[in-house]
């Protein structure tokens, strides 16, 4: 998900930082732009390293216009710490600033975080602008009592980012106010993996394991407790999920029998070997004119747990070269998956390694779901759409 922090002028600024770092972390894209009183509290250069591009903090820039720029990147816009003023300017309609003006053309998910001192938080005027803000869709995190800059306690406080991000995830995830996958726990394959030749050769593949990055970041914002079996991966994970990591397909194949008692959804994203060396040389092979390998068939890892499905929700993937929807169909039928996803490798833009993908969702009932070529989170957002309808998960089975 592509986000943009506002940052505006309060002491709490600071923890701003540590929000940032957080969505980076769970994998989201970030910009930040920051009001001039913000500047005061926090350096531009400090979330300059973060993000590694420059922070936006003017609104007139020739031949750029950063503020449409904003609106039109962001899936969501998080103002954190968001001040009085802020608040007063968003309710009314006021753009007098980079951020303010930003905010007002910003069509997408707005969330703001409120922190001020408590009598500027309880005075009506900002409650009117709270309830307004509200009114017109845009999420606010109340502040919590604690300790204040002036040396007393009250209401007002900024919540910790700890709590920031784990309300984000809820807010940019609610299905007419619930979580639903709420109480299930998810269990996704990613990445290649790795069969030895010897101490120094190996037989893989080209996967980053980005598809597999993106259902679990997907996977932990609709709810649900995450676990990745993870082969070689480019990518890092987010945080929030639980990580497995496994080199061959025989030890990928123990860790999800291990997973698969307990899981609701297993999604089989990692890039598979079909084959491993039969006699892995205990030394480095010295080059020669020519070397035969051996191979053996691996087991088939979703076969196995198609073979031995109960309740679980069953996902393979089809990564095909020709024939998508055929193979993928017979795939289905053979594993005795509840759906497949196919994408078409052998085109550069939405193959291995690619920040795009375009697949067809296959299912058992129901006529396939295209979904055109787009960025991967976006992917696995269409991928989950069907596993909480074709398996009718909710959070109050």
């Amino acid at each position: 998900m592509k986000v943009v922090v506002y940052v505006t002028g309060g002491i709490a600024a600071y923890k701003a930082v540590n929000v940032v770092r957080l969505l980076q972390k769970n994998g989201h894209e970030v910009r930040v732009a920051m009001t001039d009183a913000a500047q005061k509290f926090v350096s531009t250069t400090t979330f300059a390293a973060l993000l590694k591009e420059k922070v936006v903090t003017d609104l007139f820039i020739q031949g750029e216009i950063p503020h449409i720029e904003l609106a039109d990147w962001a899936d969501a816009s998080l103002v954190v710490p968001a001040t009085a003023n802020i608040l007063a300017k968003m309710a009314q309609g006021i753009a007098d600033d980079l951020v303010s003006t930003a905010l007002l053309a910003t069509a997408t998910m707005k969330l703001v975080v409120p922190a001020m001192n408590t009598k500027m938080w309880n005075n009506p005027a900002t409650q009117r602008n709270i309830a307004l803000l509200k009114k017109d869709g845009i999420r606010v995190l109340a502040p919590v009592s604690g300790p204040l800059a002036e040396g007393y306690a009250g209401k007002g406080r900024m919540p910790e980012p700890e709590a920031i991000w784990k309300w984000f995830c809820k807010q940019v995830s609610k299905v007419d106010g619930n979580l639903p996958l709420a109480g299930r726990k998810v269990v996704i394959s990613a990445g290649a993996t790795s069969e030895p030749i010897d101490p120094v050769r190996y037989i893989t593949n080209r996967s980053s394991g980005k598809m597999g990055a993106a259902l679990a970041q997907v996977a932990t914002m609709l709810g649900a407790e995450t676990v990745v079996v993870a082969g070689q991966m480019q990518v890092a994970l987010p945080t929030t999920v639980r990580r497995v990591d496994v080199t061959t397909v025989a030890e990928m194949n123990q860790a999800l029998n291990q997973e698969y008692i307990t899981a609701d959804i297993v999604i089989m994203a990692a890039a598979v070997a079909d084959y491993r060396v039969a006699e892995v040389a205990p030394q480095k092979i010295k080059k020669q004119a020519e070397m035969v390998l051996k191979l053996q068939k691996n087991i088939d890892i979703l076969a196995n747990l198609g073979a031995r499905k109960q309740h679980q929700f069953l996902v393979g993937f089809a990564a095909e070269t020709e024939n998508l929807v055929a193979n993928a169909q017979q795939k289905m039928e053979r594993k005795n998956a509840d759906l497949i996803v196919a994408n078409d490798v052998s085109r550069r833009d939405i193959g291995f390694n690619s920040e795009q993908n375009e697949v067809q969702i296959l299912r058992r009932q129901k006529p396939p779901r295209v979904v055109a070529k787009a960025d991967k989170i976006e992917v696995a957002k269409e991928i989950f759409k069907v596993i909480i309808e074709d398996g009718n998960f909710n959070t109050t089975d």
